[in-house]
């Protein structure tokens, strides 16, 4: 995939990025590290509540789903900048197993007004498990590098 810059996005473009799946070593893992829940922890804890088993840790989802875009290699150098993620919602538990994979779409681009190199892709991020069910979504204001003008 050739690398992209803010030049080469325009609203309505969409990548999707190879999948991840997830192990129950893994989401306990991180929820013992980040999230300790007892339905991220312990599945028999996990089996009572009202998941009904386990599952990771939205924030772990949107860990996972952040890193397969990015490691896709699309942009040349990408961060979510300020104000940072908004309308996040978590639709769906990502369960020991679950294989997620990233589907980006842009929704709209525009250049820095102060800092000629860079602009702003606003991105919508979703995160869609082995049956395609869509597991969450936010947008991204990704802060990217315009086109070298050598490039051009």
């Amino acid at each position: 995939m050739d690398t992209r810059y803010l030049d080469d996005l325009k609203p309505g473009d969409r990548f999707v990025s190879g999948g991840l799946t997830l192990t129950e070593a893994e989401i306990i893992d991180f929820a013992f590290r980040y999230d300790p829940q007892p339905f991220h922890l312990d599945a028999n804890a996990a089996a009572d509540s009202p998941y009904g088993g386990l599952i990771a840790s939205g924030f772990q989802s949107i860990a996972v789903c952040f890193r397969l875009f990015i490691q896709s290699g699309i942009f040349a150098e990408s961060s979510i900048g300020s104000p940072g993620l908004d309308e996040l919602r978590w639709l769906a538990p990502v369960r020991p197993g679950d294989t997620l994979k990233s589907v980006v779409e842009v929704l709209d681009v525009r250049p820095s007004q102060s800092k000629p190199d860079r602009g702003i892709a606003r991105l919508l991020y979703k995160a869609e498990n082995q049956r395609g069910e869509t597991v969450l979504s936010f947008i991204g204001n990704n802060m990217l590098k315009r086109r070298p003008a050598a490039a051009a």
